[in-house]
């Protein structure tokens, strides 16, 4: 199950992701904005993140005007690991190498063809592990101190 989540920047963007998810019989809760109508990005990143820390979902796909501002948001909630991506590799590499557990995106800066297919990426990418869960588990760390 993906989590979804927005503002009112990212409303047409998630609306776009949904249908490729549904395309691909991707399951999904979708915690909004139901609407588009103007919300405040760090009220959006807080049930989606939730439902990935507590397992009910394995990963989110956040959304806002920028992407920043959601990843921001959503990386102040422990256990969260976000990544603002805007290009295909850096959606692959946060998965492959961080273990990133939410994709944030720009519904003002990438377009709905670039973002399918990132997301497409992201969700298809494991971690790699190795050297890279050392790493990992020193960010994770930071959380604690």
């Amino acid at each position: 199950m993906i989590a979804l989540g927005c503002d009112h920047g990212g409303f047409v963007l998630k609306e776009e992701i949904k249908k490729y998810l549904d395309s691909k019989s991707i399951p999904y809760e979708d915690f909004g904005s139901l609407d588009g109508a103007s919300c405040d990005y760090p009220d959006m990143a807080v049930a989606p993140c939730e439902a990935v820390v507590s397992g009910r979902c394995q990963l989110a796909l956040l959304f806002c005007g920028t992407g920043i501002g959601i990843s921001m948001a959503a990386n102040k909630i422990k256990g969260i690991r976000a990544a603002c991506c805007s290009d295909y590799f850096s959606a692959k590499y946060t998965r492959l190498h961080n273990d990133a557990n939410v994709l944030c995106m720009g519904g003002r800066v990438v377009g709905p063809g670039l973002a399918t297919e990132m997301v497409e990426v992201f969700l298809n990418t494991p971690f790699e592990g190795g050297r890279h869960a050392r790493r990992v588990d020193k960010l994770m760390a930071l959380e604690n101190r």
